[in-house]
């Protein structure tokens, strides 16, 4: 990787500002390369881009994702056609009813859905990140069926049974980091490593929508 030349660290280990017009101001370390620091938030450009999206479900009792029927939620799927892979970038989670069977909270995930799922119910909330922006290609819904049940889950998350005021989780967020993909016919869900009975909680993902090549 090519580097920026200038000075080096002045004795005492503070950064030395470069020295001529055109490189003035730049700082350098001790092996003469340009720190520099982002000039925007971490997904601020996929957000003012208007890719990146969320959806919000209100969900009891998440299923078990080995589980087809009910599945979410948020439930995303991306219908054959849409021309974007999804990209899953944090995920949100907050209690508001314990569950009385403890549980891991997770993404799930398949292909070959080449028809929207079953027994739907609406989001809660989604929409751009950037308000105001374009719709999102990927379709989302609180729960609903999926032709074939997830075959394993990505926990980020857990459920507690003890009291809400004592023992769990409260508000968490979660970075999902993008690595985590479904093109066309692909969809992905948040689900649980068991049934968390009695479990209430609000949860968001993020995604982003970018184009097939």
């Amino acid at each position: 990787m090519a580097l920026i030349q200038g000075d080096v660290l002045q004795s005492g280990g503070v950064p030395a500002l470069a020295s001529g017009a055109k490189n003035a101001g730049l700082m350098f370390d001790r092996q003469n390369a340009a720190l520099v620091s982002e000039l925007n938030a971490k997904y601020g450009a996929l957000s003012i881009s208007g890719r990146l999206f969320f959806a919000q479900a209100i969900v009891t009792a998440p299923v078990i994702y080995s589980t087809a029927a009910g599945t979410g939620g948020p439930l995303l799927w991306n219908p054959p056609g849409s021309g974007v892979i999804a990209q899953l970038v944090a995920a949100g989670l907050g209690v508001t009813t314990v569950t009385t069977v403890a549980a891991a909270l997770g993404i799930t995930g398949g292909t070959g859905q080449n028809v929207v799922p079953t027994s739907t119910t609406a989001i809660d909330g989604s929409g751009n990140c950037y308000f105001g922006g374009a719709a999102a290609k990927v379709s989302s819904f609180r729960v609903g069926t999926v032709a074939v049940a997830g075959t394993f889950l990505i926990p980020f998350g857990q459920l507690h049974t003890g009291a809400l005021t004592v023992d769990n989780t409260g508000i968490e967020w979660f970075d999902l980091w993008g690595a985590l993909s479904f093109g066309p016919g692909g969809w992905a869900s948040v689900a649980a490593s068991a049934t968390a009975t009695t479990t209430v909680a609000t949860i968001g993902l993020l995604w982003a929508e970018l184009p097939i090549s």
